[in-house]
């Protein structure tokens, strides 16, 4: 479970500094600069690498400090937004593996070409359903208890192979440092020199559709570029040696799991195991990839990553995104709601939706609704496809930066900013 009063802490003392700088003239001053020409015309731009004009007159400008405290976002959410509910949690639980089990005992009852590829679709999202009740098991939001939290955390997250104490404590991680160039755990940009120093394979796995979206269980075993260590291996610089033991039993349970998806592929047959669980499996893993990168990429407007003294929990949870998925919202358990769970991870799943209306007013523009879905998502296809074509790397300096583009990636001529 992230640990809130630490995080809290350390935003209120980088708020102080932030509003010490807002007051400084020289401060401001110093952060204006002639940028490159723009339509023939030499415009002033505050010097934040990859996004022209940012601070023009009249604009919003998203990487300015924002004008409230994590603590008054605190106090506008009702207090029963905090409360967690085991049973009311269980029952989500409970009321998924049976659907999950339905869904198997009707493709296998009709076994026909038409309700297969129904039934791919989906029995993945509904994996993906399951992942999102154990990603709350690891917040610690499932419930006050540790021990049914680990328990229900392994059976969920296990049986859709993931290691869920290794993902747990680097999705901690995550949250922790969200928004943070350098610290940052899921899809993380690259700095400018090392994406240079990628290959073209690389290169091309991670940026080119649809290879992107099946890279969570690459991410499980070898990270992301520039960064070292495994999800399944104990002593990776993921995790603390206290933390161990806990690695070790998730990847045994892990194991356990690939050794019982083998035993009964060899009961029912390969095929027939591909059909009921592999499929699905890859559907749950685009699910993952796609949501998880578009709450962080893909806005309409170029939102800012920090480094330094100019990053902080509070900032940098501003830089999500929430997202509308229409009937898949109450499938997935609201995880479209993400600012809020960003920022307040131990909050419920079931009370996502009204934290984040409580806390609007107090977000302001630093809130950006999401644009309404229709009953399946596919208005997200074009920002996925966008940000995937265009957000490629970070500049190496500035503390404050924005998503660059590597032209030449798709044959395209022109400047690499965007």
């Amino acid at each position: 479970m992230v640990p809130v009063q630490t995080e809290e802490a350390r935003a209120e003392a980088a708020w102080t500094n932030f509003q010490s700088m807002a007051q400084d003239k020289k401060y401001k001053a110093s952060s204006l600069l002639k940028v490159l020409p723009v339509n023939g015309e030499e415009k002033e731009g505050k010097a934040i690498n990859g996004v022209h004009n940012v601070s023009d007159e009249g604009e919003f400008d998203p990487s300015a400090p924002p004008p409230f405290r994590l603590a008054e976002i605190r106090a506008a959410i009702p207090k029963h937004c905090w409360v967690k509910n085991p049973w009311r949690s269980v029952s989500y639980v409970v009321r998924d593996v049976l659907v999950v089990f339905g869904l198997v005992a009707v493709a296998i009852y009709f076994n026909n070409l038409i309700v297969w590829p129904v039934y791919w679709a989906v029995q993945g999202t509904m994996f993906w359903a399951l992942f999102v009740l154990g990603h709350d098991c690891g917040h610690g939001s499932f419930s006050d208890s540790p021990t049914l939290n680990s328990f229900i955390g392994h059976l969920l997250h296990s049986s859709i192979l993931v290691p869920y104490h290794g993902w747990r404590i680097s999705h901690r991680t995550h949250h922790q440092n969200h928004g943070n160039v350098e610290k940052d755990e899921s899809w993380v940009p690259l700095p400018e020199r090392l994406y240079k120093n990628l290959s073209v394979s690389t290169k091309f796995l991670r940026f080119k559709i649809p290879f992107p979206l099946f890279a969570y269980p690459i991410y499980l075993w070898s990270r992301s570029p520039g960064k070292k260590g495994s999800h399944f291996n104990p002593y990776s610089d993921l995790f603390h040696p206290s933390e161990r033991k806990l690695v070790i039993t998730s990847t045994v349970c892990w194991t356990v799991m690939v050794a019982l998806l083998v035993y009964l592929s060899n009961v029912i047959g390969l095929v027939q195991m591909l059909m009921i669980y592999g499929v699905p499996y890859l559907i749950f893993v685009m699910w993952l990839d796609i949501v998880t990168y578009l709450h962080h990429h893909g806005h309409e407007q170029k939102l800012p990553w920090y480094r330094s003294k100019e990053w902080s929990y509070l900032r940098g949870g501003l830089t999500t995104v929430d997202r509308d998925y229409g009937w898949i919202n109450n499938i997935h358990h609201d995880i479209g709601t993400h600012v809020i769970h960003h920022l307040f991870p131990q909050i419920p799943h079931y009370h996502l939706v009204e934290a984040t209306k409580a806390a609007k007013p107090v977000f302001g523009k630093y809130y950006r609704d999401p644009k309404k879905s229709g009953p399946i998502p596919f208005h997200l296809i074009s920002n996925l496809v966008r940000s995937i074509q265009q957000d490629h790397f970070v500049s190496d300096s500035g503390d404050i930066v924005f998503y660059q583009t590597d032209s030449q990636l798709y044959g395209s001529p022109g400047s690499k900013d965007e």
